[in-house]
Formats: structure tokens, sequence, C-alpha cells
């Protein structure tokens, strides 16, 4: 009967510390439960999957607004003021021959225009992210012929050349914004180089000739000059230039 005992007891307290070591071991699992979801923060995680990365970056993007670039010039078009330029019926800014307007804007489809008081111009672009969009308005300026000169000066300006063979033909308009008829006359220049037919050296000269033209009050007109080069071959030239411009 005394060696029962103390079995018994040994018994007896190895039960009471087994239940403590499980109550201590479910005491932490509450802890950490309760750690991943305080403040509603979702738990911090270590992983370095791409894929979860990618995830994340595009859902940020999807509640965000796309924008393009947009460039609006009128480099080629010979104009002596500058042009509002107007974005959806709203003015942005402006350009002039020297000076592009660069704009970015929510990708899509819009409505751009360069305008002088009343009279515009008008293009529609689409815009996309990641791309450039560029209107030069310089040619359909030039065509529609809808800007007078605001300050009531006479100008002259090269549309455009070509060379046919030995010589190069060039197209000058004379525009005439003031109220009476002028006669203008323009030096037309341009320079070049050739292999020379006698000696075979490579020479330079330039080329001129003076165009003389009436033209009415508030109208434009285009004329050809012929500009002809030294005898020789293999011709370069550069752009034909305005040179000198009268007006009488």
């Amino acid at each position: 009967m005394k060696l029962i005992v103390p079995f018994v007891l040994i018994i007896v307290v190895g039960s009471i510390l087994a239940a403590g070591c499980v109550a201590m071991t479910n005491k932490n699992t509450v802890n950490d439960t309760v750690g991943t979801t305080v403040a509603g923060f979702a738990p911090v995680s270590n992983t370095s999957d791409p894929g979860l990365n990618k995830t994340i970056n595009a859902t940020a993007n999807s509640s965000s607004k796309l924008k393009g670039s947009l460039i609006v010039s009128i480099a080629g078009f010979s104009y002596p003021a500058d042009l509002a330029v107007v974005l959806d019926n709203e003015t942005v800014g402006t350009v002039n021959t020297t000076t592009r307007l660069f704009l970015m804007i929510s990708e899509g489809n819009h409505t751009v225009m360069v305008c002088e008081s009343s009279v515009c111009e008008r293009e529609n672009v689409t815009t996309g992210f990641g791309r450039y969009v560029t209107v030069d308005f310089s040619e359909r300026l030039k065509r529609d012929g809808a800007f007078p000169d605001p300050i009531g000066q006479p100008t002259a300006q090269i549309l455009g050349y070509y060379d046919i063979g030995n010589s190069v033909s060039v197209n000058v308009e004379f525009i005439n914004p003031s109220t009476k008829d002028l006669l203008m006359s323009a030096v037309v220049s341009c320079g070049y180089s050739y292999i020379d037919d006698r000696s075979g050296f490579k020479m330079g000269d330039s080329a001129r000739r003076t165009l003389v033209q009436n033209v009415k009050a508030r109208q434009r007109i285009t004329k050809r000059v012929d500009l002809y080069f030294a005898s020789g071959y293999s011709y370069s030239y550069d752009s034909p230039i305005i040179a000198e411009l009268n007006v009488k």
C-alpha cells in the first residue's frame, strides 16, 4: 500500500504538467491568429514571387488615367506671329515657326486646332499611352491660305523645289496682305558643289536669280524660277533660300 501512493502521485503530477503544455501551445496559436488581422492589415509576406508584384501593379494602374504625348507644330509655315492651340475647345498654348507645343493628354480621341482670332485649322487625333503623336499644320495652312499677315507686311516663301539635271527648280509664293497692289522682287539663292568637267576637281558655287512679280492687294501668287549650275557632274546642293526681298 505504501508503494502505490507515490506512483499515483507521479501519475497525477504528470497529467497536470501535460495539461499545462497543451494550454500554452493553444495560447500561442491564438496570439498568432489575432496578430494577422489587427486593424485590417494583411500579413506581411517575404515571398519574392514576381507574379505577385505584377498583379499588384496592374491593379494600381487600372484605376489611373493613362496619358499620351501630343506635339503641335507649324514649323514649315512662314507666319510672323503666334497661333493659339486649342484642344477639345480649350486653349492650351501657342505655336510659331520656331517653337512647337508639347502636351501630355489623356489617351483617346481628341480635336486639336491652331487659330488666329476666329479662323482655325482643325485635325482629329488619337493618342495612346507610350505613343508620340505629332501634328504639323504647315501644309494645310499653306494650301488654305486662311491666315493673312497680322502685321500687314508683304513677304515671300519657298513652297518647294526639285532638281532637273544641272539645275534646281524653285516654287516661290509672294504674299501681299496689304490694301494696295505691290511690285515684289525676290532674290532666290542656292549653294551647291560639283565635279568640274575639265579639271576633275570638286568645286563649290552658288546660283542666284531674281524673280519679279506684280501682286494685287490681299492676294498670293506662286511662281517658278530655275537656278542653273555650272557645267559638271555629281551635283549636291543646299535648300534654296530667299536671300533678298524688295517691295515697291
